[in-house]
């Protein structure tokens, strides 16, 4: 923690039932490892905190939510503790391509031959790709001045139509789509944007959303005050849902309809 002037919080246990089924470990990485993030960045003056959080984290049901949202606010709150070390949060989807997504995991089935699991034919998610992921954690690294939470507009994806389009695209052989159920921990919708949170989240520009806290600090409401409202009382992945196109598009761009 001496040398950076800023840091990108990205480490956690991330998989749904990994964490279900071992929640000690994930309290201790993902509360007590980001406790032990803010104490040392403090003590060491680093200038600005990026914490990458998740959709999961709000109105969460699973070990890994709950523990990501007690990170949130740890983070938020940790710009009490230093006048000079900020702390600023970020959002996303599932990032295409990353350790234990979906997209990369029905594409091995599919080219092998084997039959594509699904857990149910009505949950939705929202998606990303890596270089948006990468431009959202630049930007909150750019802009934020310390206490807010930044989300990034995303369309979101029926599961279903995902493993429909990358058959088609994919698929030497015929290969079937499978239901085997939801999975501990999973929910078939996911929320970037609580009813509660929306109250207080503006739009920032025409990509991002900016989250306030309840009580911010007179440097937030300065900076965000003027911001426009959110239209929407709650944002969850069953707005906007990917046309079969649409995918395909974005699994282009992604590298995995190559």
């Amino acid at each position: 923690m001496r040398a950076p002037a800023w840091i990108f919080h990205l480490a956690a246990l991330k998989h749904v039932p990994i964490c279900e089924f071992q929640p000690a470990e994930a309290l201790k990485t993902n509360v007590t490892g980001t406790e032990n993030l803010i104490r040392a960045s403090i003590a060491q003056g680093v200038r600005k905190v990026i914490d990458v959080s998740t959709d999961k984290a709000v109105e969460p049901v699973n070990v890994y939510g709950m523990t990501k949202a007690l990170g949130e606010r740890l983070m938020i709150r940790a710009n009490d503790r230093s006048e000079k070390t900020r702390f600023v949060c970020i959002r996303g989807g599932n990032v295409l391509g990353t350790n234990g997504s979906v997209v990369p995991f029905f594409r091995n089935q599919i080219l092998a031959g084997h039959p594509i699991p699904l857990t149910s034919k009505e949950m939705t998610r929202f998606f990303l790709t890596v270089s948006e992921a990468i431009e959202l954690l630049l930007k909150a690294a750019e802009v934020s001045i310390g206490g807010e939470t930044f989300v990034m507009k995303m369309n979101a994806c029926n599961i279903y139509d995902l493993a429909i389009v990358m058959r088609e695209h994919l698929a030497v052989t015929p290969v079937p789509i499978q239901e085997i159920g939801i999975r501990p921990g999973e929910k078939l919708h996911e929320v970037l944007v609580s009813r509660y949170e929306s109250m207080h989240t503006y739009c920032y520009g025409d990509q991002y959303f900016v989250i306030l806290p309840d009580h911010p600090s007179p440097e937030l409401a300065r900076q965000y005050g003027s911001l426009q409202p959110v239209p929407f009382q709650e944002y969850n992945s069953r707005m906007s849902l990917m046309s079969h196109k649409e995918i395909a598009r974005m699994l282009k761009k992604g590298g995995f309809l190559d």
